[in-house]
């Protein structure tokens, strides 16, 4: 049975700091603390950040899926001087919370650094709106990105997606779309320890039940508010869940990182490998003893360095820098 397997340790950092946060975030989250987790969601990325930053921002409506008002956030530097890279940026939430501003540390230093102009997109939460709404918003805002990159001030031949987690998930189901589509071309994806699989039957989803900050039974919940009673079915969709692809040639270069000690761990290393059976390029970090999000809960730590080092190189050698 996957139970018996044992569970990778953490990293000892990473370890001192889930002990600290054991009285303030459970392990487990569950469909009747949807409301709470929104309440108590990462706080906005204020305008106040943004600007010590040198960036601006500008909030735009645009038509989501089925022609719905979606809005999306425009973030550049000051003294943009473009046309410059993109990025298109998909948040995490565990498909139930989050918004537009979630997490964009690990994104505004791609910005600054290379002169980049992101645009976030606020696609609608399971499970008032499940799937396909949140990843057909998310398409729909990419359309809009790419429709409008000269007035950005984007260069379309270098366009990224990036997402972590939920947004990790959405925005490899948008590159999914973009290619089966022939919408924009991007010139890659960053997901970083994404949510990619419904189907929880992994050695590393059964390891990690009652512990981290991701476990087993918050990802059930978690897909079923995106899902119903489609979660573990045929019914379920290559671009809500891409890791029931199995076609994923003609894909844009991935960088797709984890922990060894998350739920994510293995349908993020079988997705590395389908990406290299077919043919695209792709790297894989897989961190030792990291859970889930441990870059944004333990910034300071090793091993959150590492991580961040890692995603920062990728990116300046994708976007030419």
């Amino acid at each position: 049975m996957l139970s018996a397997f044992p569970r990778p340790p953490f990293d000892a950092e990473l370890e001192a700091v889930l002990a600290a946060l054991a009285d303030q975030i459970p392990p487990t989250l569950t469909a009747d603390m949807i409301p709470q987790l929104r309440q108590a969601a990462p706080a906005q990325t204020s305008d106040e950040v943004l600007a010590e930053a040198g960036l601006t921002r500008r909030d735009v409506t645009v038509p989501g899926h089925l022609g719905d008002d979606i809005t999306v956030s425009v973030i550049k530097r000051r003294d943009h001087r473009g046309p410059g890279p993109g990025i298109f940026h998909t948040h995490g939430g565990g498909m139930v919370s989050g918004d537009r501003f979630s997490a964009l540390t690990q994104v505004i230093p791609w910005v600054v650094e290379h002169d980049a102009v992101m645009v976030t997109v606020e696609y609608r939460l399971a499970p008032e709106f499940p799937d396909p709404y949140p990843v057909e918003d998310c398409y729909a805002g990419l359309l809009w990105t790419a429709e409008h990159a000269a007035e950005l001030g984007i260069d379309p031949e270098r366009l990224l997606i990036a997402g972590a987690s939920a947004g990790g998930g959405l925005a490899a189901g948008v590159t999914l779309m973009a290619r089966d589509r022939r919408g924009p071309a991007l010139a890659g994806q960053m997901l970083m320890y994404p949510m990619l699989d419904d189907r929880d039957r992994t050695v590393s989803s059964a390891q990690m039940e009652g512990v981290g900050l991701w476990d087993r039974a918050s990802n059930t919940m978690g897909w079923t508010a995106l899902l119903g009673e489609r979660r573990r079915t045929d019914e379920v969709s290559v671009y809500a869940a891409p890791a029931r692809a199995t076609d994923l040639s003609g894909l844009p270069p991935a960088f797709i990182d984890c922990g060894s000690a998350e739920v994510f761990r293995d349908e993020d290393v079988a997705y590395a490998s389908a990406l290299w059976r077919d043919g695209v390029q792709a790297e894989l970090h897989v961190w030792p003893g990291g859970f889930h999000g441990f870059d944004l809960a333990a910034p300071h730590t090793a091993l959150a360095h590492a991580m961040t080092e890692a995603r920062n190189s990728w990116v300046a050698r994708l976007l030419g820098a």
